[in-house]
């Protein structure tokens, strides 16, 4: 396996200060639980590398909170653990966040798939070797030369939402970041569920 994994590779200006809409963090938990569960989130333990990432729409129109790069291996997040992107430019390569943590090495991506559809209210990121293999130019799936965090991936978001049944689906497969899975829905309750789905649908599961 080729780990590409957890590194930032936008140019990321982060605030760093107690998150905003902390409460919202609550929620944003309780979902990562059962995704860390299963194993859609966490770390490879080798290289102490974390995998694995959620997000909900919140605060002002683009705004959303997500959770903060390298917390894969924890197992009850809190509100030090989150951080609210404030703005970003996917052309650019620009992230601006605010939070104790810097967002997510996934922000960019989450980013441009917000701005796909207001009614995308939540994004989920995992990791599943199984599901990668098996599902991979089954669903959606983003080319294979495309790597994660970059403003090409965020093309490669639009150029499936446009067309393929991305937009029907929320599910996508991210060739070119071995194991990862990514799903959208109107709620985080939504969008997790697609990915915990997928894991509980497979044979012998």
């Amino acid at each position: 396996m080729t780990i590409d994994e957890g590194y930032v590779k936008y140019k990321s200006y982060w605030t760093k200060a107690p998150v905003p809409y902390a409460a919202v963090t609550e929620e944003l938990d309780s979902w990562r639980r059962p995704l860390l569960a299963a194993g859609l989130i966490g770390q490879y333990e080798e290289l102490e590398i974390g995998y694995g990432n959620i997000s909900i729409r919140c605060g002002e129109p683009g705004q959303f909170l997500i959770t903060g790069t390298q917390t894969g291996h924890i197992s009850e997040t809190d509100k030090t653990h989150y951080s609210l992107v404030t703005s970003y430019n996917t052309h650019a390569n620009i992230v601006c966040s605010v939070g104790p943590m810097q967002a997510s090495s996934e922000a960019m991506t989450h980013a441009a798939i917000y701005g796909l559809d207001l009614n995308i209210g939540a994004i989920v990121h995992g990791h599943s070797r199984d599901l990668w293999r098996s599902l991979s130019n089954k669903l959606p799936t983003t080319g294979a030369d495309v790597p994660y965090g970059t403003p090409q991936m965020a093309d490669e978001f639009r150029r499936l939402y446009r067309d393929t049944a991305f937009r029907e689906t929320g599910l996508a497969v991210m060739a070119g970041h071995e194991e990862g899975i990514l799903s959208f829905g109107a709620t985080l309750e939504d969008a997790a569920k697609k990915i915990l789905n997928l894991l509980e649908s497979r044979p012998n599961a």
